[in-house]
């Protein structure tokens, strides 16, 4: 039955990344990169296509509203929101130049990039961690199984052990909250 076949998958890939202290210790390490840049003052950005695009705004909306509890809002945001801007750049550059036009206009070097792309391929993606790094943001990745191009481009990458774009991305999310809720903890302990 395809149902249980697809949480088995599910919950097979998150096993392989409980086994995995490696990547166990880089989302505790981007939680204080966060954690750190927003107590800096800096922001953190995201960016993605599709799924992935959604993914980046369903994360910053957690930084930028709440999480678990009411605190401050921290200054996040998904690069695809502004619509005007977006079909503007694709219309008159390029679709690949999208994100890394507008970095360029609002990134600031001690900021955070953070990319999705499953593949690691994509390049509007690429181009924008190549912005980034240029910039002197710190750059963090989320792909899947081997990180595509992205490897050579992030400071910080998670690169899910999957090709099954479908997983890959429930496990960013997943990966995405943890990441939020540490953060959240971090600057804003609660009391009592």
């Amino acid at each position: 039955m395809r149902v249980v076949e697809v949480i088995k998958e599910s919950i097979g890939i998150r096993e392989k990344i409980l086994g995995d202290k490696d990547l166990l210790q880089e989302i505790r390490d981007i939680a204080q990169v966060c954690s750190e840049t927003f107590c800096e003052g800096n922001k953190v950005l995201f960016c993605g296509n599709g799924g992935s695009a959604a993914d980046a705004q369903h994360l910053a909306a957690e930084f930028s509203g709440r999480f678990y509890y009411d605190r401050p809002p921290l200054p996040s945001e998904a690069l695809h929101v502004n619509t005007s801007f977006l079909t503007a750049v694709a219309n008159d550059y390029s679709f690949n130049e999208v994100y890394a036009r507008l970095l360029a206009g609002t990134g600031d070097e001690g900021d955070v990039l953070i990319a999705l792309s499953t593949s690691g391929r994509s390049k509007n993606i690429i181009k924008a961690l190549q912005k980034a790094n240029e910039l002197g943001m710190i750059t963090i990745g989320f792909t899947g199984s081997g990180g595509g191009e992205m490897n050579a481009l992030c400071d910080y990458l998670i690169a899910v052990p999957s090709e099954d774009t479908p997983r890959i991305q429930e496990i960013h999310i997943m990966i995405g909250h943890i990441i939020c809720e540490m953060v959240e903890s971090n600057l804003f302990p609660k009391q009592g």
